[in-house]
C-alpha cells in the first residue's frame, strides 16, 4: 500500500488524534504505552511502532490494525476497547455504529453514513422498535 495515500474515512485517527493530544503524548510514547494486555509474549504486547501511529494520525494510509493491536492501542490511550473497536471499523471496514436514543441498543451498519435520510430514519425505526419489545 502506499503510504502517501489518504484514508477515506478518518473515525480512529481522529480519535488517537484528540487522545494524543489531551494526554500530552508524542507519538513515541504513545508506542511505548501500546501493550496488549492479553499479549503471552513481550514482542506479541507492543504491536504499534511510532512511524505507524504517526502515519494513521496524519491519514497516510496503513493496513486495517488487528484485535491485539486494537487492544495495546485501548491501553495506551486509557480508552475503552469498544470505543477503538468502533472508530476502528467505521475507518477501515466502513461500518456504522448505529444507536438507539436511549443508548441501550446498538446496529452495525454498513454504509450508514451513505444511506438517504429516509432509509436512515427505518434503520434507526427499526433499533428503536426492538428496544421497545426489550423493555416490554
Amino acid at each position: 500500500m502506499a503510504p502517501e495515500t489518504p484514508q477515506e474515512r478518518t473515525e480512529l485517527a481522529d480519535l488517537v488524534a484528540a487522545r494524543i493530544a489531551d494526554l500530552g503524548l508524542s507519538y513515541r510514547r504513545l508506542a511505548d504505552l501500546c501493550v496488549d494486555p492479553e499479549a503471552l509474549t513481550e514482542e506479541e504486547a507492543r504491536p504499534w511502532a511510532r512511524s505507524t501511529l504517526e502515519n494513521l494520525i496524519k491519514g497516510r494510509r496503513i493496513t486495517a490494525p488487528t484485535l491485539p493491536m486494537l487492544r495495546a492501542l485501548a491501553a495506551g490511550l486509557q480508552l475503552h476497547l469498544g470505543q477503538i473497536q468502533e472508530a476502528a471499523g467505521a475507518q477501515f471496514l466502513g461500518i456504522d455504529s448505529v444507536w438507539s436514543q436511549d443508548g441501550q441498543a446498538r446496529a452495525l451498519v454498513i454504509g450508514f453514513r451513505e444511506m438517504s435520510p429516509e432509509d436512515q430514519a427505518k434503520v434507526l425505526a427499526l433499533i428503536e422498535e426492538k428496544t421497545q419489545l426489550r423493555r416490554d
